[in-house]
């Protein structure tokens, strides 16, 4: 009889662009593991129906991805504090016979800071461009280290507060006006939003003299791998940190889960990647 291959995929719409498969797909062939990870599109009004039945379709788990993070709540059986407070689920998986859920983009943007910026651990004071889903993640990743004032700087404040008014007492909320004035005792510098994404015409990164010469610099932008943002950062001599690392160290829970072994993200790895971006610009 033929040994069980252990299943695993990505499902959103659209999901061609997906780099999950080429990242899991090097895990399994560098760790001898005799498995799969496919991408597959999923329409809106079939998700919950899709996903009720990977078990019935032989998938132990998976990825979820836009559109789908948010409407998976609804479709899971369980979900963790994690998931509960960033308000999306992007990792999936079958436990005694239940689809549970959880978010890894928090614990992937921290790994990528330890793994680049070490000192981020020290940080009290956080400035967070953005206060999209994304934003969240971030918020509770922040708070999770110990960060005693994470300030949400957004175009539209009321966005902004109601992360502040989700996180508790040590978020704020800011107008893009008061950025200056943020900066001035900020430790690390976070962007969630689409400035300086390939294909976005006309965005420019804030001026970032008031940042202190001890300050971090990160951007969840991995395309391009270096952002505005991080050109001004490191043209001011200041540490930075792309998002590329993000995306890689956010895939490693769910392969753990769905696998059995816990894959390492490598500079092979990432070479990888980056070469896959070279090729589709």
């Amino acid at each position: 009889m033929a040994e069980d291959i252990a299943r695993a995929f990505v499902c959103g719409h659209p999901v061609a662009h997906s780099r999950s498969p080429l990242i899991h797909g090097h895990w399994l062939a560098s760790l001898g593991i005799r498995g799969s990870y496919e991408a597959i599109d999923v329409a809106p009004d079939d998700f919950a129906d899709f996903l009720r039945g990977i078990a019935s379709a032989g998938f132990t788990g998976g990825n979820v991805t836009i559109p789908h993070k948010e409407a998976a709540f609804a479709a899971v059986d369980g979900s963790d504090e994690a998931s509960e407070m960033i308000g999306a689920i992007n990792t999936v998986w079958i436990a005694d016979g239940r689809l549970l859920a959880t978010n890894t983009d928090w614990s992937g943007f921290s790994a990528n800071l330890d793994e680049g910026a070490p000192a981020w651990v020290s940080g009290r004071r956080a400035v967070v461009l953005g206060a999209g889903g994304s934003a969240r993640a971030i918020l509770f990743a922040l708070l999770r280290k110990g960060y005693r004032e994470v300030r949400v700087v957004n175009r539209t404040v009321d966005r902004a507060r109601e992360l502040a008014d989700r996180f508790g007492g040590r978020v704020s909320a800011h107008d893009w006006v008061a950025l200056p004035e943020l900066l001035a005792d900020c430790d690390l510098l976070v962007n969630t939003t689409p400035i300086g994404m390939a294909g976005r015409d006309g965005s420019t990164p804030p001026d970032l003299a008031l940042l202190p010469g001890a300050a971090i610099v990160t951007d969840i932008v991995y395309v391009p791998l270096l952002t505005p943002l991080l050109v001004a950062a490191r043209a001011r001599g200041l540490k930075t940190v792309d998002g590329l690392g993000m995306l890689l160290h956010q895939a490693v829970p769910g392969f753990a889960r769905w696998f059995g072994q816990v894959p390492e993200v490598t500079a092979e790895l990432r070479a990888l990647v980056i070469a896959d971006m070279e090729r589709h610009r």
